[in-house]
């Protein structure tokens, strides 16, 4: 969204982006301030790999950056580098981490993927010089606003079921006492007079006795939408599936409507 938001309006000022995940927020600063010591070191690590042919020889050539991932300091720019080509190879291209905050995704076995995206990276320089870059909880992203302010949270999403309890994004687990707490937040968000929306799964699509959030965000614009997923072990279950945008406010014949939150807090939480 924000690549997407940057590109086409071109009167965005001033955008911050925040996440609670250092080793991503390090790669935006250095795909920021220098994207061409970044594209060297890919581009040496692409050659390397793509030298190697072998699948298994390109497994042992994963799993040792993996492991020098995990257990080295690094410059800014070694771990921006090192973490891209994980991410370029790994499976499904996922980030996950253990409980003890190791990355533990396995090898991807891809034939000859794009490591080195020269054009992208600077491109995505060029646009994230309008940005400010934060790393930390996100109750720390809103200080203060002038003027029109619009928020979009992204939080890792609640799963569907026991199978697919996949919110070890980072190892601080982000359960649903963090959902309810980022609710709490929006509404505080809300009476400041900020535009909110938020992303999140669609319970109801796998179990339609699940009204988490339709019980969490009952007095917010809820709208189910349909978003293409290809990260799935079973390769039949990827598609279309549902999701949830919940927003702070209507839209109304291209005008927005703001949507008026009762200051008290969610009682059933």
């Amino acid at each position: 969204m924000l690549f997407h938001m940057l590109q086409k309006y071109s009167n965005i000022h001033q955008a911050v982006i925040n996440d609670l995940n250092p080793r991503l927020i390090n790669a935006y600063r250095v795909i920021r301030n220098t994207p061409e010591e970044l594209i060297e070191h890919l581009a040496e690590i692409q050659a390397i790999f793509y030298e190697l042919h072998d699948n298994s020889l390109q497994k042992e050539f994963f799993l040792g950056f993996r492991e020098r991932f995990n257990n080295e300091q690094m410059t800014a720019i070694e771990d921006a580098a090192i973490l891209i080509f994980l991410n370029r190879t790994c499976f499904n291209g996922l980030y996950r981490e253990n409980a003890k905050g190791k990355f533990n995704v396995p090898f991807g076995r891809y034939v000859n993927p794009t490591i080195c995206d020269r054009d992208t990276i600077m491109a995505n320089s060029r646009l994230l010089q309008r940005v400010t870059i934060l790393h930390g909880d996100f109750s720390e992203t809103v200080q203060q606003h002038n003027g029109y302010t619009f928020v979009y949270f992204d939080p890792p999403y609640r799963p569907l079921s026991s199978t697919s309890n996949f919110n070890s994004y980072i190892k601080e687990p982000f359960n649903d006492e963090e959902q309810i707490r980022l609710k709490e937040f929006v509404v505080d968000l809300s009476h400041q007079g900020i535009d909110v929306m938020v992303s999140n799964s669609d319970g109801k699509s796998f179990d339609p006795n699940d009204m988490f959030f339709d019980e969490l965000y009952h007095q917010f614009n809820i709208e189910r939408v349909g978003a293409r997923r290809n990260i799935n072990a079973n390769a039949t279950k990827r598609g279309i599936t549902s999701e949830l945008l919940i927003m702070n406010y209507n839209h109304c014949q291209g005008d927005r409507q703001i949507i008026q939150i009762p200051p008290q807090p969610y009682a059933n939480a």
